[in-house]
């Protein structure tokens, strides 16, 4: 009997431990699917349906329902997770987002291109003459800011916390600048 109370001891504190991912994991998913009603599939089939939407008064009025979904989920997630994707924004591929939609901004006329990965807290908003245009298989990093009339090449990675306002070529790789460390005198 004591070996048992041990095992289960030791096993409920393993998995004790293991129990708050799971239950975020699983509150996550609940929230974003049920809650937020968002579900990317969903959302991305839709968008795609509404911008090549054209024909008769069935088919518009099948658009018009497929927009209010739209709508609904992109007021949702701007006034929960701050999140805003600009409905005149060209998308060429539905883009990956590994850390969910927490924090995205994307310009009204902003232009992605395919396989695209967007991290968390990323704005790709306008400036002076224009929006960003990103090219194919792009990597923007956590924080990342693109803003301006620029062009980002294909294959470029863009590092955390980047503030981009010119042209990037193809394959690069952005990083931002080395912190500075202060060291001071505690005497």
């Amino acid at each position: 009997m004591c070996c048992v109370r041990k095992y289960w001891r030791e096993s409920s504190y393993y998995w004790g431990d293991l129990m708050p991912q799971v239950k975020l994991t699983a509150i996550d998913r609940f929230l974003r699917c049920r809650i937020q009603h968002y579900d990317p599939i969903k959302y991305w089939k839709y968008r795609a349906d509404v911008i090549s939407c054209g024909g008769g008064y069935i088919r518009t009025l099948i658009c018009r329902v497929k927009l209010l979904y739209i709508k609904r989920c992109d007021a949702f997630n701007n006034a929960t997770l701050g999140t805003h994707l600009g409905f005149g924004a060209s998308f060429a591929d539905v883009p990956n987002f590994p850390h969910g939609l927490y924090g995205i901004v994307v310009s009204h006329n902003a232009a992605i291109g395919k396989n695209v990965t967007i991290y968390h807290q990323v704005t790709i908003g306008e400036g002076k003459g224009g929006a960003p245009s990103i090219g194919n298989d792009v990597m923007i990093g956590a924080g990342a800011k693109i803003i301006g009339n620029i062009k980002v090449g294909n294959g470029a990675k863009i590092g955390a916390g980047c503030v981009v306002r010119m042209d990037i070529p193809e394959g690069a790789i952005v990083v931002p600048p080395e912190p500075n460390v202060i060291i001071r005198d505690m005497n």
